[in-house]
């Protein structure tokens, strides 16, 4: 059955059913023409992020599901780079009338598990439809005692990541020269607690047909597929408290460390050989003859946070935070000015905001 069997109506009352529940603080949530919130007498935070079918996700590389959980995760992102907690989304969609009901439940279900996750609430939105292209929209609302900002790096703060770098831009190249078909090893959906938990045994289901060719193991490409395709965002709770500024690495290291030094009127020097990257990325992008650093500086989606802090204390190599808990690697220190990049063999060299742009050059 296609969206235009059903309906707008319909397909509210589904939205308003599944998702309908209220949590503490909404007064009205879903049904009426605005919802009602009680603040809580925090900061309030409010982000949103839109993605649209052939600029930030083809739909053959990516399920309804993993479409749904990512577009909670971004959003989620921005409010914790600025050392909030979410809570209350809004989501918009356009889609094709020809779109199948199956798609749009699958979709509502990785929207549905994650904000599980991240313990947040739909509040609202709306629908819309389209006449070819596919756009989903979230907008959320969080809260922050104290917001951290992109513009309070100082001269002489060490400049630390999450994770890993690279993950996510290199899964995509992986993506993009492989074929998703069915019946096949999964991707599993992390539980609140972490590790690996219940998978999705239909539709995150995904195999590469031409690994072997590639010479590359699920086991290689799986973390840099998850990461392309169900980023979890970075808790910044355990680490927050030390932070003097802070942003998201959702377009490229090189470019978001040159947004957060723009907003500080600092400069910034970046040790290559201590950026953290994977075994598994080194050894996929040997296999598509991909530079690792290239993938690690400039490509995107990686979802990790980047934050600034005074020399001491020094922050712990790995802090229990989010799901999991995170890896936190210190990769250089902010300077008064100039952006400099010092090689494996200590040369150094200015870095460009390198990374993805809307509208702009991709260099």
């Amino acid at each position: 059955m296609q969206l235009s069997d059903i309906g707008e109506l319909s397909l509210l009352k589904t939205i308003r059913r599944r998702f309908g529940k209220k949590s503490k603080g909404i007064i009205v949530g879903i049904g009426d023409d605005a919802a009602v919130i009680k603040p809580q007498g925090k900061n309030t935070l409010i982000t949103t992020d839109m993605m649209v079918e052939g600029i930030h996700f083809d739909i053959s590389l990516i399920t309804p599901y993993q479409l749904g959980f990512k577009l909670v995760s971004v959003n989620v992102s921005d409010i914790y780079a600025m050392g909030g907690t979410p809570q209350y989304l809004l989501l918009d969609i356009a889609m094709n009338k020809n779109t199948e009901e199956s798609f749009v439940a699958r979709f509502f279900d990785g929207l549905r598990d994650s904000m599980r996750i991240y313990d947040v609430s739909l509040i609202g939105g709306d629908i819309s439809s389209s006449k070819k292209d596919m756009v989903v929209s979230a907008s959320l609302i969080g809260y922050a005692e104290k917001p951290v900002k992109r513009s309070g790096a100082r001269p002489g703060d060490k400049i630390y990541v999450t994770g890993n770098l690279g993950d996510s831009a290199c899964g995509l190249e992986v993506l993009k020269k492989a074929v998703p078909i069915k019946n096949s090893p999964s991707l599993t959906l992390p539980p609140r607690g972490g590790g690996m938990g219940r998978g999705d045994n239909s539709e995150l289901q995904i195999i590469i047909s031409k690994l072997s060719k590639l010479c590359l193991t699920w086991n290689t490409v799986k973390p840099l597929l998850k990461r392309h395709l169900m980023p979890i965002a970075r808790n910044p709770k355990d680490f927050v408290k030390h932070a003097t500024a802070m942003i998201d690495l959702s377009d490229g290291l090189f470019i978001d460390l040159s947004r957060l030094c723009d907003e500080s009127r600092v400069g910034a020097r970046i040790y290559i050989k201590h950026i953290p990257v994977s075994g598994q990325m080194k050894k996929a992008s040997a296999e598509l003859k991909t530079d690792p650093v290239k993938l690690a500086t400039s490509g995107g989606e990686d979802y990790e946070l980047l934050f600034t802090a005074p020399p001491h204390p020094p922050i712990p190599p790995l802090l229990r935070g989010g799901v999991g808990g995170v890896k936190i690697t210190c990769i250089g220190e902010i300077t008064k000015k100039g952006r400099v990049a010092v090689d494996k063999h200590g040369k150094e060299s200015a870095f460009k905001a390198e990374g993805y742009q809307h509208y702009g050059i991709q260099r």
